[in-house]
């Protein structure tokens, strides 16, 4: 039994985005409303995509623009109210992401229960925040320190708004990511809700064999089939949001759609 099958039970689980609206020490931030502003805003999306029958929820900080390569303790312990608020409609394995921080998204993780966190581990890159270089073996020492060795590590390997700054190919980078022990490897598109290169998806997977792989970004209505061909489960937000807006609530119309489609695939039907 691979992480997937042991977190979800399922082998090619979907995967569903929950956007936090901005949290406190960000511009974005509305301090009237504050975090039970933030709570109430995500709760409806929580039901939908639940009702939807999504195999697992991730929260998000991405309305936290400009973003930054680490986030204020603020920032980390709102996260931990607004998962704490919804806890009682949680029915689902659930996740946590703080972005591009990958220290306090273990700790969230650790503080709320949650059964994985999605970030950049591994690697070098140029991104629209600067030089970054995340230590794993630093965040895994912390891990194992404040008692979350049981929080699986999902490892974006192609990340958003960034490139690598060395020449090594996917399938090298997703080798290495696995030799240094993480639990499952993301690709990425260019941006939220952006299409992946789909030669990257092949790409890793072809390296690292049954090693769990998920496509990250961009799985939609017309590619679902393609991507649940080759990846081992998706992450999706911004396609089953009102007008397939990552910055609008979840529309049940499209999240019923997806879910539908994504079992079809899995059973290698059409629909």
């Amino acid at each position: 039994m691979n992480v997937l099958e042991k977190l979800f039970g399922e082998q090619k689980p979907l995967i569903a985005m929950c956007h936090l609206l901005g949290l406190p020490g960000r511009p974005t931030h509305n301090a009237a409303a504050g975090v039970q502003g933030i709570a109430e805003a995500l709760a409806p999306d929580v039901e939908a995509l639940q009702s939807a029958g999504v195999d697992g929820l991730l929260f998000c900080n991405e309305h936290d623009i400009p973003y930054s390569t680490s986030v204020g303790v603020e920032a980390a312990a709102a996260m931990a109210a607004v998962i704490g608020r919804l806890s009682p409609l949680i029915k689902v394995p659930f996740g946590v992401d703080l972005l591009w921080d990958a220290r306090s998204s273990i700790a969230v993780a650790r503080a709320t229960g949650a059964s994985f966190v999605r970030e950049v581990f591994t690697g070098v890159y140029e991104s629209d925040m600067g030089l970054f270089a995340p230590d794993l073996g630093e965040i895994a020492g912390y891990r194992h320190a404040i008692g979350a060795d049981d929080v699986a590590i999902f490892a974006n390997i192609t990340p958003e708004s960034s490139r690598s700054v060395s020449d090594r190919p996917v399938a090298d980078r997703a080798r290495g990511a696995v030799y240094m022990r993480v639990d499952a490897l993301l690709i990425s598109g260019p941006a939220a809700g952006a299409e992946l290169d789909v030669s990257d998806l092949k790409a890793a997977k072809a390296a690292v064999g049954d090693f769990p792989v998920l496509a990250n970004t961009g799985v939609r209505r017309e590619n679902v089939a393609e991507m649940f061909s080759i990846a081992d489960g998706a992450i999706v937000g911004t396609s089953m949001k009102v007008d397939g807006s990552t910055w609008n609530p979840v529309d049940p119309e499209r999240a019923n759609e997806l879910v539908a489609l994504v079992k079809a695939a899995r059973s290698g039907g059409t629909r």
